[in-house]
């Protein structure tokens, strides 16, 4: 019968497990999907004063969002349509100047190829001779995005279209055209997908009013207001948009929090940082190529017959007797209550120590979808938490058949660059507290402490090396280059590009900036003619002077004892290093070391 697990599982364990959920939640929540409706006609094409054109600009986005999918999220879907073109190319071919380029499906290396032909000036002649540019209808365009969902009997749980344009009027005042857009964008938004404007600086500027404000969905708060109505200029501000857009975070778990009696508040709890990793190795099928699905089954050791999951018992030792239970009575006995975080007070931020930071921190944030209100009343808690300088101390249970664990929500106030972009959302940081048993006393070991003189001259050198510190800036080169490795295999490049290595530090930059410091602090702490590289001095034993005597050897056994084994032929009894010092102690020379003629030497002498 299989072991009972103890029902505090590791902490390491849990997070494993949390990693896993993550890697399968599309089987769960669906897959994410983003359609690319990008803008064919000439003024897209038009560079001025030698910068890439829009369309090129669109196309490298387009492309960066390709593969990041591919690392991150190959399950998600992905389609790229052009309207305002010539030609046109559909399912049904029922939409004029309407050309599909990707249907919505996974991206692939194949798709990525297809992206790189259309970049740069090769690109946009390519474009030209395949799709060409003609007249616009965007209410047509948005129809045949439609019917390429209607056309996914997946399960997804996010539809997006994003819409890249640089002209305000697409339809040159026309009125009938305006109208259907509207009408079939008000339809798309109303089956759930989410419908957003990258429109690019064009001469004159973009002014969102004339046209597109009725056609995009509402932003979900103020700072994405100020986003939608400023165009873009460069390629970075486009690309950083649209990944605000396509990052959707996926909730770790959705809880509700208890304030009171009959006081409940939805929110959703998300990882702040996840840690990069190489993808698992997949495992293939030899003759197919296709990847194999193993399965596992449970036989009983003495019949070989199948078990089913309901013959399968677990057990638990106590008095010296199995105790048998069923799965479900395992289930509920480590069960301690129903998912949820419960408010126990408020207590000042003074309290809460640089020590009770025990694992990585969590994130909250209401969710309006689940609970009407949650939004209002998650504002005005963290507002007040704010202003009184408090965090709320809770209960949390994250899953079911989890321990409760006692976390402090902190409060976060939303912070906006110059931009008007957010950079730091509004919400509650959730940090776990440790219980008595995580805190223990070290024993530190003792070091002659620092001079005054060597605290400042260390002090100026830290200054020197100070930096402003962005966890972005410095990537994992050992990830980087084997992604690299892998798309210069699957495009058929010649060779991978080069990965720049950040962590490395900059050896002749810093000699610069510290001068003579390092010396000086060299100085003050090591003795003159201090080589760090050469090995110490091997110490020598320090003789005898005072000519006392040599130490008896120390024997086990006392001389009486001796004599009565070899009396009685019980010598064999004795180890052979008592035997050694046996012949020192009375003098006995012996021929060999080993354990017989040791004892024939003793025999003889004392016999």
């Amino acid at each position: 019968m299989a072991q009972w697990i103890t029902y505090f599982p590791n902490e390491d364990e849990e997070e494993e497990q949390e990693e896993g959920e993550q890697s399968e939640d599309y089987k769960i929540t669906g897959r994410d999907s983003l359609v690319f409706l990008i803008d064919a006609s000439k003024e897209m094409f038009k560079g001025e004063n030698g910068q890439p054109s829009n369309f090129d600009m669109t196309m490298q986005v387009v492309r960066s969002v390709y593969t990041s999918k591919i690392i991150s999220s190959h399950r998600d879907l992905v389609a790229l349509v052009f309207y305002g073109t010539e030609q046109s190319k559909n399912p049904t071919n029922s939409f004029k100047h309407v050309y599909v380029y990707h249907d919505l499906d996974e991206p692939g290396a194949k798709r990525v190829k297809d992206l790189d032909a259309l970049r740069e000036a090769k690109g946009a002649k390519l474009a030209a001779e395949t799709m060409g540019s003609g007249e616009t209808s965007l209410g047509d365009a948005l129809w045949c995005c439609s019917n390429l969902y209607s056309d996914i009997k997946l399960r997804l749980s996010h539809k997006r279209l994003m819409i890249f344009t640089c002209r305000d009027e697409p339809h040159g005042g026309d009125s009938t055209k305006d109208r259907q857009a509207r009408t079939k964008a008000s339809d798309l938004k109303e089956t759930g997908i989410d419908i957003y404007l990258m429109h690019l600086m064009k001469p004159g500027g973009f002014d969102v009013s004339i046209f597109f404000r009725d056609i995009v969905s509402p932003p979900e708060d103020e700072s994405e207001l100020a986003l939608q109505l400023e165009p873009c200029q460069k390629l970075e501000e486009l690309k950083q948009r649209v990944r605000i857009k396509n990052q959707k975070k996926r909730a770790m778990a959705r809880l509700k929090l208890c304030l009171g009696e009959d006081l409940k508040v939805a929110v959703g709890i998300y990882k702040n940082v996840v840690t990069a990793k190489k993808p698992g190795a997949i495992k293939l099928y030899r003759e197919t190529n296709e990847p194999v699905h193993s399965k596992t089954r449970t036989f009983h050791t003495q019949t070989g017959s199948l078990l089913l999951p309901s013959d399968i018992k677990k057990a638990q030792v106590y008095g010296k007797k199995k105790i048998v239970m069923e799965r479900d009575e395992v289930d509920a006995i480590k069960k301690f209550d129903d998912p949820g975080l419960i408010l126990i007070g408020f207590k000042p931020m003074e309290s809460l120590k640089l020590h009770h930071y025990v694992r990585p921190s969590l994130f909250l944030y209401p969710e309006e979808d689940q609970v009407k209100g949650s939004a209002c009343l998650f504002s005005a808690l963290l507002t007040k938490c704010s202003e009184r300088d408090v965090f709320a101390l809770c209960r949390c249970i994250s899953r079911r058949n989890l321990p409760p664990r006692f976390v402090a929500l902190v409060p976060q106030e939303e912070v906006i660059d110059e931009g008007k972009v957010q950079t730091i959302p509004p919400g509650f940081n959730v940090i776990f507290l440790p219980y008595a048993n995580d805190i223990q006393t070290l024993d530190t070991p003792q070091f002659p402490s620092a001079s005054q003189t060597q605290v400042d001259k260390m002090k100026e050198i830290v200054s020197k090396l100070r930096f402003n510190y962005r966890s972005d800036a410095f990537e994992n080169p050992v990830i980087q280059q084997h992604f690299r490795n892998l798309e210069a295999l699957a495009l058929d490049m010649m060779a991978p590009e080069d990965t720049d290595d950040r962590i490395m530090p900059k050896v002749d930059q810093i000699d610069k900036s510290l001068g003579p410091l390092v010396q000086e602090f060299k100085d003050l702490v090591y003795p003159s003619n201090y080589n760090p590289d050469s090995k110490p001095a091997a110490k020598r034993k320090i003789a005898n002077t005072e000519g006392a005597a040599e130490k008896k050897p120390k024997l086990e056994v006392s001389e009486d004892e001796l004599k009565a084994h070899v009396q009685n032929g019980t010598l064999g009894k004795l180890t052979v290093p008592v035997l050694k010092e046996a012949c020192k102690l009375f003098g006995v020379r012996t021929t060999g070391t080993k354990k017989q003629e040791l004892i024939d030497a003793l025999v003889a002498r004392l016999g």
